[in-house]
């Protein structure tokens, strides 16, 4: 029995060193194709498809829908949606810009994802993207009541024809008003771990190296390790959480020659993200 139980211990494991050694070999061999002019293969793209299902379903079930059938609700949704949605996805008798029907994965044609997915599932996907896609994350740039027009809207999209659509256009021109991201009643002190997260949605990541922070690591700006160390920012103003949080709002207000750009970070985004790098005091 012992034996048995060792010969099955060791084909177990020459099978998956098997398998580990045959997935080395097609990635390092560049042999899978990730140019955008070449689909996945029908086989990757419907395992995706089933995963990027699962994944949606299983975290909005526990997601409150509120009442979506408000007219104005709808009106506010269509105007987000043509501002931000239509680019990539069009509508009805609207085609994509041209730089995104060279995306791969296409953007969806979203008259039948409104048809047939739950609101919940339709809020989820809006508010925190889905990777590798080019769908973002619009939680950090869209409040939540805003998001919820878009799915208000886009309830009422499969009923609309090409002529319905273009009438919608031409009674309510203009851009949505926007909504604040959050009211001072609303903010927090800064949270570390979200402050992590909002570094690679203000695309911190894309010049700077950041431990804990998974991304290019780009070294167009300095490393960021160590960062709670330095005495400090941008040589100016000294290093405190407040005055971190100033910086990322608005870096040109205390440096006007820095190549630091003005990302739209929110105040509470700001809070979350300097208190994330006052725990970086360790340098890489």
């Amino acid at each position: 029995m012992r034996k048995r139980t060792r010969i099955i211990g060791l084909t177990l494991a020459g099978v998956a060193a098997a398998g580990a050694a045959g997935a080395l070999a097609l990635v390092y061999s560049g042999w899978y194709d990730s140019a955008a002019t070449h689909p996945h293969t029908a086989p990757v793209n419907h395992v995706l498809d089933i995963a990027l299902r699962r994944s949606i379903s299983v975290r909005a079930g526990d997601i409150a829908v509120p009442a979506l059938d408000d007219p104005r609700r709808a009106l506010n949704g269509f105007k987000l949606f043509r501002a931000h949605c239509v680019q990539c996805h069009g509508a009805p008798g609207i085609a994509p810009d041209p730089y995104a029907r060279g995306m791969m994965p296409a953007p969806a044609a979203l008259v039948e994802t409104a048809r047939q997915w739950p609101a919940s599932e339709v809020y989820l996907v809006i508010r925190q993207g889905i990777k590798m896609t080019g769908m973002p994350a619009w939680q950090y740039r869209l409040h939540d009541d805003d998001i919820w027009d878009v799915v208000a809207f886009m309830k009422v999209l499969p009923r609309l024809s090409p002529a319905q659509y273009r009438e919608w256009d031409r009674k309510h021109p203009g851009a949505p008003a926007p909504r604040p991201l959050e009211t001072p009643a609303e903010l927090r002190p800064g949270d570390p771990e979200a402050g992590r997260l909002a570094m690679q949605q203000h695309l911190c990541v894309t010049c700077h190296a950041i431990p804990g922070v998974v991304g290019a690591n780009r070294h167009v700006g300095p490393p960021l390790g160590g960062i709670a160390r330095q005495r400090y920012i941008a040589g100016v103003l000294p290093n405190t959480p407040a005055n971190m949080a100033r910086w990322l709002r608005d870096p040109s207000a205390i440096d006007p020659d820095s190549a630091m750009p003005d990302l739209g970070v929110s105040e509470q985004d700001a809070r979350d993200m300097a208190a994330f790098l006052h725990t970086l005091d360790q340098p890489e």
